[in-house]
C-alpha cells in the first residue's frame, strides 16, 4: 500500500512533511509529493493533513 497526495486538494501547508518520520515527503512547487521508496506507510501524514489530501492506495 502506498500513500498518495491529491495535488488538487493539497493546500501546500507542509503539515504532512513535518510529521513524516522518514522524510519521505518533499515540496514540489506549491504542493507536496511522497517518495514511495522511502514511505513506510505509517499514516502520520494522512492524520496530519487538514485538507484530507492524503490517502492510502
Amino acid at each position: 500500500m502506498a500513500h498518495k497526495i491529491d495535488a488538487e486538494k493539497c493546500a501546500g501547508c507542509g503539515s504532512c512533511a513535518g510529521e513524516c518520520p522518514v522524510e519521505a515527503i518533499t515540496q514540489d512547487g506549491s504542493v507536496y509529493k511522497i517518495d514511495a521508496d522511502k514511505c513506510v506507510d505509517c499514516g502520520a501524514c494522512e492524520s496530519a493533513c487538514p485538507t484530507e489530501a492524503i490517502s492510502a492506495e
